[in-house]
C-alpha cells in the first residue's frame, strides 16, 4: 500500500466507527483526539479494525504512534508493505 492509501484506509476506518463526523478539515499533523469526538473506545475500535481488515497488530505500547494521521501512516507504512 501507499502511503495514500494507506491515509485513506485509516480515515475509512475512523469514519465507520464515528459517522457523523466531518473529516474535510482534517489536518494529518494534529493529534486525532484534538480534532474529532474520538475516545479511548473508539481508539481501540481502530486497533481492531487494522487487525481485522490488515492483519496489523498494534501493541499498546505503540499506541501514541498512532496519534496523528501522519503517525498512523509513518507507523503502519512498513507494516502494511506489499499489501
Amino acid at each position: 500500500m501507499t502511503r495514500d492509501q494507506i491515509g485513506k484506509a485509516i480515515i475509512d476506518i475512523i469514519q465507520d466507527i464515528l459517522p457523523d463526523e466531518d473529516f474535510s478539515a482534517l489536518k494529518p499533523e494534529v493529534k486525532l483526539r484534538d480534532q474529532i469526538g474520538l475516545d479511548s473506545m473508539d481508539f481501540l475500535d481502530i486497533v481492531m479494525e487494522l487487525r481485522k481488515r490488515y492483519g496489523v497488530e498494534v501493541p499498546e505500547g505503540d499506541y501514541p504512534k498512532l496519534a496523528t494521521l501522519n503517525s498512523c501512516v509513518e507507523y503502519l507504512e512498513p507494516k502494511l508493505a506489499g499489501k
